[in-house]
């Protein structure tokens, strides 16, 4: 039975609660399904989905217009299998549905995992400074963690092709600009040609699994301890270069006076209280556990702003279409102008510094 009255846009109730109660283990076919949407369509929509005390979590593409090889249900299931057999904290999964017949998209179902996510400066105004640093430091070490995993015998072992990695990426985002782009950009041509010419001279770099999206607002964190429940948002994983990883998270985060940043309305301000440090001290925390070289790094943190000018402007792309669910998507119209600029700014010599003008 679903709870009709409260079905939220992505998920018909009817036809999904049917298919769980035949799929999904200890389901109780005559209890209402009470769906509630957790995230608000800048990645896949994610849907906490309950009977009674009893909760699990939905993951579907979003709404409108999705870019090629984006929001692979299928890769995120089997990213999830795979890292259950390792010590990253990680969702359960339950089952993966390709039948579009069931919701209208290809989706996952997995544990709800309960705790702390940290995705707004609401979220963090009682943190004290010990609270913010242990964060920070749990926040490296989980990094460093997915990036030692031992892929063995899992069904990681084989994912993905990490050699080239970097410049299959520069050129797979540089064609999905061509798919997304609202408006031109100026730049963005010159960081795509800045980003071909050099991120060939990194082939031979070890590999690991890479997240791809790892940022503070993904992790789920305990509530009263420093410690990382789960980390959420596999869909963009597979083996390749870790300080892919680690420009990611530095350009995500956020210091106090930064101005180009504050253009991209994710999780803004988060990290600007005191404990959380600035992004030199994030890279030494990293790097005090895996040496990252200085060029390498610039390079990567090029092709992560290249990277997600791409993405916001998607986002950017589905507001306009009416399709996207959260509240900030407006917000993004000067996103990939800024995020280019920024990378012209690592590409012009200034590191890691660019990321806070």
């Amino acid at each position: 039975m679903a709870d009709q009255g409260r079905e939220p846009p992505g998920l018909p109730l009817g036809r999904l609660g049917h298919y769980l109660t035949d799929h999904l283990p200890d389901v109780d076919p005559a209890a209402p399904w009470h769906p509630e949407l957790l995230a608000g369509g800048r990645s896949n929509l994610t849907y906490r989905i309950s009977q009674g005390a009893r909760s699990w979590v939905l993951r579907r593409p979003p709404l409108g217009h999705v870019l090629p090889k984006a929001h692979d249900m299928a890769r995120e299931y089997r990213v999830l299998r795979g890292l259950h057999q390792t010590a990253v904290p990680s969702a359960r999964p339950y089952l993966f549905c390709a039948d579009q017949s069931v919701i209208g998209a290809p989706f996952l179902v997995m544990e709800h995992v309960d705790g702390v996510v940290l995705s707004s400066t609401a979220d963090c105004a009682g943190l004290s400074r010990e609270r913010a640093a242990g964060i920070t430091d749990v926040l490296v070490r989980t990094l460093a963690t997915l990036h030692d995993a031992d892929l063995s015998g899992t069904d990681l072992e084989t994912f993905g092709q990490p050699v080239g990695y970097l410049s299959r990426q520069a050129a797979l985002w540089t064609a999905q600009w061509t798919r997304t782009k609202v408006r031109d950009v100026p730049g963005f041509d010159r960081l795509a040609l800045w980003l071909a010419a050099r991120t060939g001279a990194f082939t031979d770099r070890p590999w690991a699994l890479v997240h791809g999206d790892y940022r503070l607002d993904n992790l789920i964190l305990a509530p009263d301890t420093p410690d990382v429940r789960a980390v959420v948002d596999w869909e963009m994983t597979t083996r390749g270069d870790p300080v892919c990883d680690v420009a990611l998270l530095l350009v995500y985060w956020t210091e106090p006076g930064d101005t180009l940043r504050r253009h991209v309305p994710v999780a803004l301000g988060v990290t600007d209280r005191p404990g959380f440090g600035d992004r030199a001290a994030v890279l030494r925390a990293y790097t005090a556990i895996r040496p990252v070289d200085g060029d390498h790094l610039d390079v990567c943190l090029a092709l992560t702003c290249l990277k997600l000018a791409v993405i916001m402007e998607s986002i950017y792309f589905r507001h306009l279409q009416g399709k996207h669910l959260g509240s900030d998507a407006a917000g993004m119209a000067g996103a990939a102008t800024a995020l280019v600029d920024v990378g012209l700014r690592v590409a012009d010599g200034q590191g890691v510094a660019a990321l806070g003008s």
